[in-house]
Order: structure tokens, then sequence, then C-alpha cells
């Protein structure tokens, strides 16, 4: 068994492999999105959609020169994104704004240009709660289901393609942590805040600090579980632990402090649900492709 200090030697690599930079790129990336609508109150509504009045100087600073109207005069050639208005015609590589339902709008062009995610979360707040839930989920996935890969390395390339390679990391605790810090600097991002390592000392102080929770919640995560013994609630811990994490990180920024400790485990009880649901249908996947291999 590893020693307290081997976890913490074997948190603290995996954190080296992680580029604030990369991060800050991202969110920072030029943006440039185009309106068209047949009339100004048509305008005025996405213009709304896109930055609500009453919004903060800090807000409308961060917009000025990357939204604009069909034909007005400074406008670029080319857009990252093009909204029309709903009844206007709309082309196939261009999005609706459904005045109706704006949180569809969102998820359209989300699911279709994934990677402005942090490029619109910083300076539109329309898009902010949804690309946050998404980062969440999305790393608390890769946590659970690194869990039950690394149980089962010879079904890996059937389970769930990693943005990782699995051999990379000495231990489940290392990849577990590592993706957290991931996910702080991303969160970070969405939310207009600094990134890095300094600036994020506190956050990424609890996280690393909490990498040793891991073996008491469960402690054969670090190791190999000959044949999946336990996959299930081991999965649904991973995600539990890591959604409880990025919800109280996204309540910091969001409100400027955390959530209680009733908040904390109403949170983690209502994730380990759903990471338990998530670890079953990737074992019943396992069972499927894999039937000679005995998975509990």
């Amino acid at each position: 068994m590893p020693s307290p200090f081997g976890l913490f030697r074997q948190a603290r690599a995996a954190i080296s492999l992680l580029n604030p930079d990369e991060v800050r790129t991202r969110a920072n990336r030029p943006l440039a999105i185009g309106l068209v609508a047949s009339t100004p109150e048509g305008y005025a509504d996405m213009e709304d959609f896109l930055l609500p009045p009453g919004s903060p100087l800090e807000s409308r600073e961060l917009v000025k020169g990357v939204v604009f109207r069909a034909g007005e005069t400074g406008a670029p050639e080319r857009f990252h994104i093009v909204i029309y208005e709903q009844g206007v015609p709309c082309p196939a590589n261009a999005f609706t704004f459904y005045r109706g339902d704006p949180e569809r709008t969102v998820s359209d062009i989300l699911n279709e240009r994934d990677e402005l995610d942090l490029a619109l979360a910083r300076r539109f707040p329309r898009f902010r709660e949804c690309v946050v839930s998404r980062a969440i989920k999305s790393v608390a996935k890769e946590n659970a289901m690194f869990v039950i890969a690394t149980a089962l390395p010879n079904v890996l390339p059937s389970l769930l393609e990693l943005p990782w390679s699995v051999g990379e990391f000495a231990s489940d605790t290392a990849f577990l942590t590592m993706n957290q810090v991931r996910l702080a600097f991303m969160l970070a991002a969405a939310f207009n805040k600094e990134v890095g390592y300094g600036v994020q000392k506190a956050e990424l102080a609890s996280i690393v600090g909490s990498a040793f929770g891991w073996r008491a919640l469960a402690r054969e995560l670090i190791g190999k579980i000959p044949l999946g013994g336990g996959l299930i609630p081991k999965g649904a811990i991973a995600y539990a632990g890591t959604y409880a994490v990025g919800v109280g990180m996204e309540r910091l920024h969001k409100m400027g402090y955390g959530q209680s400790a009733t908040d904390r485990k109403a949170t983690y009880d209502a994730a380990y649900q759903n990471g338990r649901q998530l670890a079953e249908t990737a074992v019943a996947r396992i069972r499927e492709n894999h039937p000679q291999v005995k998975v509990t």
C-alpha cells in the first residue's frame, strides 16, 4: 500500500502535467458573433439574450467588438457563430434564437461549438451555467470511468475513450486529483477569474488535501481490483466526490463562499446516485462486450 507521502508525490506529479496557460488561451480566444434579424426589436431581443440589461460594466467591456448586427460597419468578414432570429430562414451552419426557449439556443451552440465553451462562458453569463454544469459532469464521469477502466485495463478500449493515458499514472488518486485541478482551472476561466497555481492556491490546496480522502472512501481505488470486484460503488464514489468538489467551487465563484456541511452532503448523496447509474451502465456494457470477464 503506498504511503501518504507517496500518494502526495503521485498527486503532485499528476498536477505538474497541467498547464493553466492552455486554459487561459482557450478562454481568451478571439470571438466574433453575428446576428441576423428582420427588425430592430429582433436584434434587441438577441442582444439582451447574450447580455441582459443591467449587466455590470465588466461584462459590457468583455463583449465590445464581439457581437455585430448584419451589415454593421466594422463587422468582420467571418464569424465564429451566427445567430438568426426565429422565423428568419437559418442556414445549416448557423443557429436559431428561440425567444421562448433561449436555453435551447445555448445548448445548440455548445453542442456544435464546444471548442468555444470557455470563451463564451467568460464573456456571456447566459452560457456560463450550462458550460460549468457540463464541465463538472464531464470531469466527474471521466474520474468514474477511470476507476473502472484501471480495474479492468484489458477492456478499456471498448469502455470509454479517456483524454489521458492510463499508464501515465501510478494510482487512481493521482488521476482523480489531477482531473479535479483541471476542473478548477476551467471553472475559474468560465467565471472570468484568474487562472493558475498561485492565484488559485486555496482551491488547489483543498483538492490536493482531499486526495487522501479517496483512500478512506474506497481503499481499493488506488490498486487493481481483480475481476472488477465492487466496480459500481467505486465508480459512484469517484463520480460523487468529483461532482461535489466541482459544485463547491462553482458556489465559491458565484457567491463568494462555499457550501455548508449539510449542503455538501446533500450534493454528494445526489451525485452518488447519478454516479451509480453511470457505473451500472458501464459495467453492463463490459458484461455485454466481454462475457468472459466476471464483473461485479
